[in-house]
């Protein structure tokens, strides 16, 4: 069969081929990687302009987008941000992921572009324990949800509802699972307070779902 593929086609078989190779022994370094450690960023800090909803933005909850977008991703995100490039940093302006985004990311962010930015595979590991599912569901917090509902949970007057002592998160269980999955928009009442925002839905696991819900 393969006497008859094209030498383009072998050539790129074999970068194929290469590729996972290199991708396996940076793995074998605890490179980042995409699913484990920027696909989270990226859906905190980033998503609200580069989705899949952005006509003019590129969706970098893809990985393909953010591979492809990748070096500049760094220079925006690492060198812009160190005055080394001549483009604006990002996140932009004074938004709540600028705000919030830290310098540990930033160099997380770099760090993935620098070591080949891996695809990589999501961790299987499930909690042991509920001290266990609340550490994991605490790190899923802090990088994905406290860019709006704040580190501690209390949210943003006005505009992102409390999730600490919140009487609509604690009242249905089913219909907090089902905000996580598939987001919500429109006007919702939390602890007497009005707020009218939209929320984005996550590819979360089960087990994502849980240790956040829990935590």
């Amino acid at each position: 069969f393969y006497r008859h593929l094209p030498a383009l086609a072998l050539g790129f078989l074999a970068l194929a081929g290469a590729s996972v190779h290199a991708q396996t022994a940076a793995a074998t370094n605890a490179a980042p990687t995409y699913l484990n450690d920027i696909q989270p960023l990226f859906l905190g800090k980033c998503s609200r302009c580069h989705n899949d909803q952005s006509s003019f933005l590129p969706n970098w909850e893809n990985y393909a987008a953010a591979y492809q977008d990748r070096k500049e991703i760094k220079w925006r995100v690492w060198d812009a941000w160190k005055a080394k490039y001549y483009k604006q940093s990002m996140p932009a302006g004074n938004c709540p992921e600028c705000q919030t985004i830290t310098e540990a990311d930033r160099a997380l962010i770099r760090d993935w572009v620098d070591t080949g930015a891996l695809f990589g595979t999501v961790a299987t590991g499930k909690a042991s324990s509920k001290d266990e599912r609340i550490q994991f569901g605490k790190r899923l917090f802090t990088t994905m949800c406290a860019t709006c509902h704040q580190v501690a949970g209390q949210g943003v007057a006005n505009k992102y509802p409390p999730l600490a002592g919140s009487d609509f998160l604690n009242a249905d269980k089913k219909e907090a699972i089902r905000v996580l999955l598939h987001g919500r928009q429109g006007e919702i009442v939390v602890n007497g307070k009005s707020y009218n925002n939209n929320m984005p839905s996550f590819p979360l696991s089960d087990e994502d779902i849980a240790n956040a819900l829990t935590y």
